[in-house]
């Protein structure tokens, strides 16, 4: 699946994805390929994102996520690596 992970200074993360994993507001979730359709607020925490090559790792700041069409847009506030 394709992933954006976007703040509003910077696009952090554009690429593929096996596996994505966020803390939402009522607690952890993750998201593989071919997910169903989502909008879900997101809060502080750790996003961990998996795909064929490395395990990447970043603390965001809140924000949102959207999943459609096996596509996942993460808009945060802000982000650490």
């Amino acid at each position: 699946m394709q992933l954006v992970v976007l703040t509003p200074e910077k696009e952090v993360y554009k690429g593929e994805a096996t596996l994505v994993h966020l803390q939402g507001v009522d607690g952890q979730f993750q998201i593989m390929d071919k997910h169903a359709p989502l909008i879900a607020a997101l809060s502080d925490g750790l996003l961990k994102i998996t795909n064929n090559k490395e395990k990447l790792s970043f603390f965001i700041k809140g924000g949102i996520v959207e999943v459609l069409n096996n596509k996942v847009s993460v808009l945060t506030e802000g982000i650490e690596e």
